[in-house]
């Protein structure tokens, strides 16, 4: 991690550690959470990076009033209108500060809440590498993110020591819904493609094979039993359109 005037994750793991510190639910949510998860990776950094953050709805009136607190100057008018799903601040750097609350909806809709059962900064494992498997059009940083995870994080079980992709979790979504299922093994199926196209998204130092990584939970997400609500899509398949294409909301 560096701490160049480019890189937000120091200002984000602070306004974290300070609301844990203060009992309130809020993790770091994105790439800047996969780097917290990968400290020894190269960051994908870029001028003007916004921070990406979660809390639980729950409380979400008084991560406001703590953000606030912190420095940070909130987007009444944003919040006022859209306050029960994202807020927006500006931190005291500057830069955009983000709060998606208790979901994020993008091509699909990942309930995060049960994120908030752990004690990391983040959102587990999982739901951060859902939270860009459920992308219809993988851009470069998503892949990045993607093959990050998968070489620094094990797959595994929540039994399992130490911080996993948790299996139980990536199936509790895929298998309940035919179009997550249908995203989420599509690019886990065109990572081989994506990292012969670009070796450089597999840093040196990585722990894990994301190659491998991926094949395994695909297969999982293919043998996990399927809600009857799942078997019903998929009987329509892709003649119906299954994800949405998001647009970005005015600040």
């Amino acid at each position: 991690m560096t701490a160049s005037d480019d890189d937000p994750l120091p200002e984000a793991v602070s306004l974290v550690e300070g609301a844990t510190q203060a009992g309130l639910k809020l993790r770091l949510l994105g790439g800047l959470g996969v780097r917290v998860l990968c400290p020894e990776f190269p960051p994908r950094l870029r001028p003007g990076q916004d921070m990406d953050l979660a809390c639980a709805g729950k409380g979400r009136r008084d991560v406001a009033a703590y953000l606030e607190r912190s420095g940070c100057t909130a987007d009444r008018m944003f919040n006022n209108l859209n306050g029960d799903r994202q807020m927006y601040f500006i931190a005291q750097s500057g830069r955009p500060v983000d709060v998606m609350v208790d979901r994020l909806t993008m091509c699909h809709t990942l309930d995060f809440r049960p994120s908030f059962r752990n004690s990391s900064l983040t959102l587990d494992p999982a739901d951060l590498l859902l939270s860009k498997l459920q992308i219809f059009e993988l851009n470069a940083k998503d892949a990045h993110d993607i093959t990050h995870l998968l070489a620094g994080v094990p797959v595994g079980t929540a039994s399992d020591s130490g911080v996993v992709i948790d299996t139980k979790r990536f199936g509790e979504v895929v298998s309940a819904d035919w179009g997550w299922w249908r995203t989420c093994t599509g690019n886990l199926e065109k990572l081989p493609s994506l990292i012969a196209e670009t070796p450089g998204l597999v840093p040196p130092t990585a722990r894990f094979d994301p190659l491998a990584q991926a094949a395994q939970l695909l297969e999982f997400a293919k043998s996990v039993p399927k809600s009857v609500k799942w078997r019903l899509r998929a009987n329509v398949g892709d003649r119906m359109r299954w994800y949405e294409l998001p647009e970005e909301v005015a600040h």
